[in-house]
């Protein structure tokens, strides 16, 4: 049994899906196996913007909204013409029931707003890519994720309830995998009351690793628009080189640090059963791509992480005592009470530096809560560099030119906040 997962560039338009079916056909064409996909292109963006939109109580709703709709009928009418009105008629009940949220008050809270609007890209692209599957003569089944994946009710960063979700998986999935593939989505999850909920941005390798695991699934394969797993952005680091293979370790490092390929949250579950994680390119499948396994590589090339959209938040003492445990533990009480992931860290005698996503719904009520006891000062327009394997040309060559606010060096790593 194998996971595939599709992201966002892979089911982008009509032609994109067509690819896809091609893939599966190709590389699967009698085993067991769930598709997760993301939802079309720029999808995610769009909605984002309708609930912006909405929650502002401007006027470009509804035409931000109509946009979605007709991108998804475009494609739809690509694919079926005007013969298969079920696909139009699941379309469109998505439609109405983010329709219903958009006649609602602006007044609920702003996260659970988000997951319920923003959730909608996913089940419609699953919509598209498991009609036309059957179509092409794939026998499919379109399965609704919120109905598996039960999560607490942190919205936007939805937590799974890994006993409830296992045993709803392994009761209702192998069954259907006896006759038919599955497509399902990635970055959603449902809460005991039925509320949609979402598992971070790019959460759909996770929802892809969680089916891995609790499937123990043979291998999964991530489908992207690039080799596999390079040295660097191609679009930043122009001598970029595949890298065959990978460790979980070191897999588990450059995700951590900012590397965009694969989410972070994606090697654990698979690590936990040692199940192989395989990065393919959907533009050539012939291509080995990138193995994460259990195997360490030698000689590994020195790997850059470029983490763009950084602030440095500065803390200083008021009263010009020392930074000790009693700040620091305020400091983290903070951060942690607003889930913000700190990229880097540094304290010094009267001050603690952090370096972190800009995220303004985070960061404002965090200084709310700290300024009180803290003078805080914000440098935006950040660029947090990290050089994995680092040789001094690697550090000269990504600095060249820029300020440097803030360096951190360990033994395989090393990070520099620039300017």
């Amino acid at each position: 049994m194998q996971v595939f997962k599709f992201g966002g560039a892979s089911v982008k338009d009509a032609a994109s899906i067509k690819n896809v079916a091609s893939i599966i056909q190709q590389f699967n064409p009698q085993g067991k196996l769930v598709i997760v996909v993301s939802a079309m292109g720029k999808t995610t963006n769009a909605l984002e913007a309708v609930v912006n939109a909405f929650h502002e109580q401007s006027d470009d709703v509804e035409a931000l909204f109509q946009k979605v709709k007709e991108q998804h009928w475009g494609v739809a009418h690509e694919l079926f013409g005007s013969a298969d009105k079920l696909v139009y008629e699941s379309l469109e009940d998505i439609f109405s029931g983010v329709q219903r949220w958009l006649n609602g008050t602006p007044n609920v809270d702003y996260n659970f707003l988000y997951d319920q609007v923003v959730s909608a890209g996913e089940l419609l692209s699953t919509i598209l890519v498991a009609a036309y599957l059957n179509k092409v003569g794939v026998n499919t089944e379109w399965i609704d994720v919120r109905q598996l994946l039960q999560t607490n009710n942190t919205y936007r960063e939805g937590v799974i309830n890994w006993e409830y979700s296992q045993n709803r998986i392994q009761k209702y999935i192998p069954p259907i995998l006896e006759q038919q593939i599955i497509v399902t989505q990635g970055f959603l999850g449902g809460t005991i009351e039925n509320f949609t909920t979402t598992l971070g941005r790019e959460g759909s390798d996770y929802t892809a690793a969680v089916f891995s695991n609790m499937l123990n699934a043979e291998k999964m394969t991530v489908w992207k628009d690039v080799p596999g797993i390079l040295s660097g952005d191609p679009r930043l680091v122009s001598d970029a080189t595949l890298i065959n293979q990978l460790s979980y370790y070191e897999a588990i490092e450059m995700t951590y640090y900012g590397a965009k390929v694969i989410h972070p949250k994606t090697i654990k579950p698979l690590q936990n059963k040692q199940i192989p994680l395989f990065v393919r390119s959907f533009k050539d499948p012939e291509a080995a791509g990138t193995k994460i396994h259990t195997q360490v590589q030698a000689d590994m090339p020195s790997v850059v992480v470029f983490n763009k959209n950084q602030i440095q938040l500065s803390f200083f003492t008021k009263d010009f005592s020392f930074i000790v445990e009693e700040n620091l533990s305020a400091i983290y009480s903070a951060l942690a009470k607003h889930r913000i992931k700190t990229n880097l860290s540094q304290n010094g005698s009267i001050s603690f530096r952090v370096c972190v996503d800009n995220v303004p719904y985070k960061i404002e009520p965090l200084i709310n809560d700290l300024q009180e006891a803290f003078d805080i000062r914000q440098e935006e327009g950040l660029e947090l560099v990290t050089v994995r394997h680092y040789t001094p040309e690697a550090i000269e060559r990504f600095t060249k030119d820029r300020e440097v606010l803030l360096t951190q060096k360990g033994r395989e790593n090393v990070q520099l906040v620039v300017k």
